[in-house]
């Protein structure tokens, strides 16, 4: 017999876009019952608390889109809210360099975007980049962003969680959605959550739950993995964030350094193609319904190689192997110990919208729905920088 709840606004998924959600929702309307359902025993369990932990200044993103919107007042945003809370907060910046001439063209058209975004930036070359980060090297030019931090994101998912509890929004763990029963009511857990709206924050899963209610036909989640690898010396060889120029025409930035909010340094991340959506580690979690769909729309891709995937898997599937990935990152220093590169982290699942229709990875945030629902359908880095006003934008435009 499952027990009934009620309440103005159900959350489904309780990552950093399920609590922002939930936080200006509280603000705008402070009388709400607010529920925030989750699959899992806790916050943050999949892209949130996997995440790098950098806040990304918005120089990347065309000036048209979501991402430029909300990325820089994201990055003010959580900088300030760590410093008033007292959490902890790198504000080590960031340099863009480059690898070669070919490079160049692209660093420039980042700062004509940055300039767009009104994002602080500086074009400096190889001389000025020992100023910024001593140990880095570059071909010609590099980019200086003094915006970019790092910082802990599980200690602000669980401030956030704390704070939002005090507000009075009931959180329900290991409760997963299971089936839309009509327009104001579903079936989670043991429960019948009854509603006057609902919005769908579940990440992986956003697609699958959006189309039940009529959305996401376009749309397809296809999974890519994310794979650090830090640095164990006691040394600090880095202390500056480093990134090549990344290909702008996909939505990844190439293996970089980040240094966390402690100084450790990572390299990384890898894009690897997934084949069920949380594929993190050996067999676990394994769906046959999940591998199949996957395989078969990444099968596609390869053979119309669509945005260039055949060549974006083949090169992301060698870094699987540890010396390839570590010399990916090493080009971009002068010097460093190669051997203390021993410590895989946690990985991650980037769940990356693909449009079905186009065949192309969808670059911007998308959102979709009508008077009782709403799906958060792509939610993609810099979403954890961006959270914040971009959730306050949604709670804006579609809850009237």
């Amino acid at each position: 017999m499952s027990i009934e709840r009620s309440y103005d606004f159900v959350i489904i998924g309780a990552g950093i876009i399920g609590l922002t959600i939930a936080k200006n929702l509280k603000e705008k309307y402070p009388k709400s019952k607010i529920a925030i359902i989750e699959k899992e025993r806790e916050i943050g369990f999949h892209s949130s608390g996997r995440n790098s932990g950098v806040l990304h200044a918005g120089f990347y993103y065309t000036s048209d889109s979501l991402k430029a919107k909300f990325t820089k007042e994201g990055c003010l945003y959580w900088q300030k809210y760590c410093e008033e809370n007292d959490l902890q907060i790198n504000k080590c910046g960031k340099v863009v360099v480059c690898k070669s001439e070919k490079d160049i063209e692209s660093l420039l058209e980042l700062k004509k975007r940055g300039d767009k975004n009104n994002v602080p930036l500086k074009v400096i070359d190889e001389k000025e980049l020992k100023d910024y980060e001593p140990n880095a090297k570059t071909y010609e030019k590099a980019l200086w962003s003094p915006l970019t931090a790092t910082v802990n994101p599980m200690e602000i998912l669980t401030h956030l969680k704390e704070s939002l509890e005090k507000s009075g929004i009931d959180f329900f763990f290991n409760t997963p959605y299971e089936n839309k029963i009509d327009e104001n009511s579903i079936k989670a857990g043991e429960y019948i959550f009854n509603f006057k709206r609902i919005i769908n924050a579940a990440g992986l899963y956003a697609d699958k739950i959006a189309k039940d209610f009529g959305f996401s036909e376009d749309y397809v989640i296809i999974p890519f993995k994310g794979i650090y690898l830090e640095y164990t010396g006691n040394d600090k060889p880095v202390k500056t964030n480093i990134y090549p120029v990344p290909n702008i025409k996909n939505p990844f930035l190439g293996v970089h350094y980040t240094i966390k909010v402690d100084g450790t340094i990572k390299i990384g991340p890898t894009a690897i193609p997934a084949f069920w959506r949380e594929n993190y580690k050996g067999l676990e979690r394994f769906k046959l319904n999940e591998f199949l769909q996957i395989i078969t729309w990444e099968a596609i891709l390869f053979i119309t190689n669509s945005f260039e995937f055949r060549s974006l898997a083949l090169e992301e599937m060698k870094k699987y192997n540890k010396i390839y990935l570590i010399e990916q990152a090493v080009n971009m220093v002068k010097n460093i110990d190669k051997s203390k590169f021993n410590k895989w982290g946690k990985p991650g699942i980037r769940a990356q919208l693909l449009n079905i229709r186009t065949k192309e990875l969808v670059q911007d945030f998308v959102v979709e729905g009508n008077k009782t629902s709403i799906h958060i359908l792509n939610a993609v880095s810099p979403a954890f920088t961006a959270s914040y006003p971009f959730t306050k934008w949604v709670v804006e435009n579609y809850i009237n």
